[in-house]
């Protein structure tokens, strides 16, 4: 992977006065940045959950239009941003019609960009775009897919990989592009360590062949502070709070970050949630009640039962008990979410059996979870997606949050006070009535979280809860669940977020072949 091989040369940025506001939203996303990237910088992007760093990531790769009259764009914009003395998008633009492109970039959501069937063919789809010559599209294709260690071959189907697989799989198809900007939000939220570790690498090879810019937002800050020249740091209301070296920037403002929420070395996650949970002196309402149990369970996706592949993950025996929670952890592609889904209702059994404790299944005619109808769910068992888009169903976030309660049929004056409350716990009261679409990955987490909390359901199945968050709403989501649990209610938490599994989970339970233990459970250390 050298310049030889075709790759451009690395791309400037020059923002003047920057903003954008979406076309639904009232207050702006991001606003007056001024900022100046030289050719091969390579710049950590941080802020608070909800700062604009997404925002200002999708301005750069050209993708944000105001179009040309008051109704035909998707937001409004101020000031200039350009590369290369370029306006962002004008070069986005001709880069496509070229042949080349400037930018790349690495969705906070890798199943945003994830369009065909086949894995080679989604990486490959990008090439077409850009009318890269036949002949280069497929060892290109290949060589990227070598590069970021992908698992499976070409024709691989894209609808079978984990989340953290399919993040992956995005990054090929960015690095196929051979940009001269490389733009990565939150690359590593959906992989593992050894797959995060992996990313780094191959993220810091691609840009040491190149010298590609790159503008890096990430949360996980381990590993990456030695990849990057400079650390930028956006202000919520506005403009640039910080700029500079990294150990500059951290000895200068590191206490002023870390209290706005931005995750700093030296602040570790988790000081404000308190230590690992212990049982309270006092048992909560049915402490210890068995509220779920899997037992010889195999489970697998549909799309897989229907390719007749294997399923993901056999010989589960676990139990979801009340005033406990669970944590599910194990590299990509070992079955969490699968599992996760399965307990939750949501997935058939193929083998084995999920049951409900008798009080959680009172009044249906099968303990079975997957038999019950969405009202006899929502109310009982509340699962949160990994993909926080693929649940949203309202056109504003209190609606939103409104969508569980009114299904199973509390009174409409309960429904809006536990909007109210959910909406101040989970720092989303600016966004009320905005639509959710247009939050940012961290801000949709919460909704999706908040959605859930508001039926009240006595167990409680998330997937990758604290996805996305700056430091202050992640101590206030695990607060809140810490809460939950004190109060009776049973969690299972799948996660990659070891802090989390730290001070929430009271068992754990490791999924993948390389863990002797796989499929049982394991107090933690420290629990009763």
């Amino acid at each position: 992977m050298t310049r030889s091989s075709g790759w451009p040369g690395a791309v400037g940025v020059a923002a003047r006065g920057w903003g954008w506001r979406y076309a639904t939203r009232r207050a702006w996303a991001v606003r007056g940045v001024d900022l100046d990237v030289a050719p091969g910088e390579r710049v950590l992007l941080l802020g608070s959950s909800g700062s604009g760093k997404s925002t200002l990531l999708a301005g750069l790769a050209g993708l944000l239009d105001p179009g040309e009259g008051a109704d035909d764009g998707t937001g409004e914009e101020e000031g200039s941003l350009h590369l290369d003395g370029v306006p962002a998008r004008v070069a986005r633009r001709r880069a496509v019609a070229g042949g080349a492109a400037r930018t790349g970039l690495l969705l906070q959501d890798p199943l945003a960009q994830t369009v065909l069937a086949r894995c080679g063919d989604d990486v490959a789809f990008g090439l077409e775009n850009h009318a890269v010559p036949t002949v280069e599209i497929w060892p290109r294709v290949e060589a990227a897919m070598r590069g970021v260690a992908f698992p499976y071959p070409t024709a691989h189907p894209t609808d079978q990989l984990s989340g953290g697989e399919r993040q992956r799989l995005a990054l090929a198809g960015v690095i196929a592009l051979r940009p001269g900007l490389l733009l990565l939000d939150e690359p590593s939220a959906m992989l593992d360590e050894p797959g995060t570790r992996m990313l780094r690498e191959q993220v810091a090879a691609v840009l040491a062949a190149t010298g590609a810019t790159c503008v890096l937002v990430e949360h996980r800050l381990a590993g990456w502070i030695d990849l990057v020249d400079r650390v930028v740091v956006l202000d919520r209301t506005g403009g640039i709070a910080a700029d500079g070296p990294p150990v500059t920037v951290f000895a200068a403002h590191g206490a002023a970050l870390a209290a706005g929420g931005v995750w700093v070395p030296g602040h570790e996650p988790g000081r404000g949630a308190g230590p690992p949970r212990t049982p309270p002196a006092t048992a909560p309402p049915g402490d210890g009640e068995m509220l779920l149990q899997a037992r010889g369970l195999t489970a697998t996706r549909r799309a897989r039962a229907r390719a007749g592949l294997p399923p993901v993950v056999a010989g589960i025996d676990v139990t979801v008990a009340a005033g406990r929670a669970l944590c599910v952890l194990g590299d990509n592609g070992t079955g969490k979410s699968t599992l996760a889904l399965t307990l939750a209702g949501l997935e058939r059994p193929v083998a084995g059996e999920v049951v409900a404790g008798p009080r959680l299944a009172a009044g249906l005619r099968s303990p079975s979870p997957h038999r019950w109808r969405p009202r006899e769910l929502v109310s009982r068992i509340g699962t949160v997606f990994q993909d926080p888009e693929h649940q949203i169903v309202a056109t504003t976030v209190a609606a939103e949050i409104a969508v569980g309660p009114r299904r199973a049929g509390v009174p409409a004056a309960d429904v809006e006070a536990r909007v109210e409350e959910l909406l101040g716990r989970m720092r989303l009261e600016h966004v009320a009535r905005a639509n959710p679409f247009t939050l940012s990955g961290g801000e949709q987490r919460r909704l999706s979280v908040a959605a859930v909390l508001a039926a009240r359901p006595r167990v409680l199945v998330l997937d990758e809860p604290t996805f996305g968050q700056d430091a202050r709403t992640w101590d206030a989501l695990v607060a809140l669940l810490r809460e939950l649990i004190a109060a009776g209610h049973g969690v299972v938490a799948v996660t990659h977020d070891a802090p989390l599994a730290g001070v929430l989970g009271d068992a754990v339970l490791r999924l993948g072949s390389e863990h002797p233990d796989r499929g049982r459970e394991e107090p933690r250390v420290g629990a009763a």
